[in-house]
């Protein structure tokens, strides 16, 4: 019987390291957030603004599949204009001419163009080489912070440097305690 219950140990062993193996295509999770509630995020609804029919239905812009229609919520426009900003800022596509200047100098260097897709590839095999251990990939352990820490800035160590080479700071949290 002792036999048989050791058959079964490592048969249960050797299909966790087999499963643990797998998906390593799989684009790695650091940042684990979960609901512990069964209930909705009330935060997540965004009510639609009340259908209307436009002045003019020429003017109307072709349906594009995945495209956004006049009754869907933009929260950021709306709160913008709600703020008595200009809700035409966020349709506006390229480099809005307030922002020129500093893409200018920003850019005075040169500009690598494929520089989103060398980073995004960088820091997925980042992400790769810091997924966390084996235990904390498999009771999804948040690995995050632990992974990004040294690419981290201390915002107080920061703000102590600025201040003592005399820039002019605006007043910041007190330092957490750490119990």
């Amino acid at each position: 019987m002792q036999n048989a219950g050791r058959k079964i140990v490592f048969a249960l062993l050797a299909v966790v390291t087999v499963s643990a193996c797998g998906n390593r295509n799989r684009e790695p999770e650091l940042m684990h957030l979960r609901s512990t509630t069964g209930t909705p995020d009330e935060f997540a609804i965004l009510p639609n603004a009340p259908l209307q029919a436009p002045a003019d239905f020429i003017s109307l812009p072709p349906p594009t599949p995945g495209g956004g229609n006049l009754a869907d919520p933009n929260p950021h426009r709306e709160a913008a204009v709600a703020l008595g900003g200009s809700a035409g800022y966020f349709e506006q596509a390229g480099i809005a001419s307030a922002d020129q200047g500093l893409v200018a100098y920003a850019s005075r260097n040169g500009v690598t163009p494929s520089i989103r897709q060398t980073l995004a590839s960088e820091d997925l095999e980042y992400r790769r080489r810091n997924n966390g251990l084996f235990l904390e990939r498999l009771f999804n352990i948040n690995v995050y912070f632990d992974a990004y820490e040294d690419q981290s800035l201390d915002q107080h160590r920061e703000l102590n440097r600025f201040r003592r080479l005399g820039v002019r700071t605006p007043s910041a949290p007190p330092v957490a305690d750490e119990n």
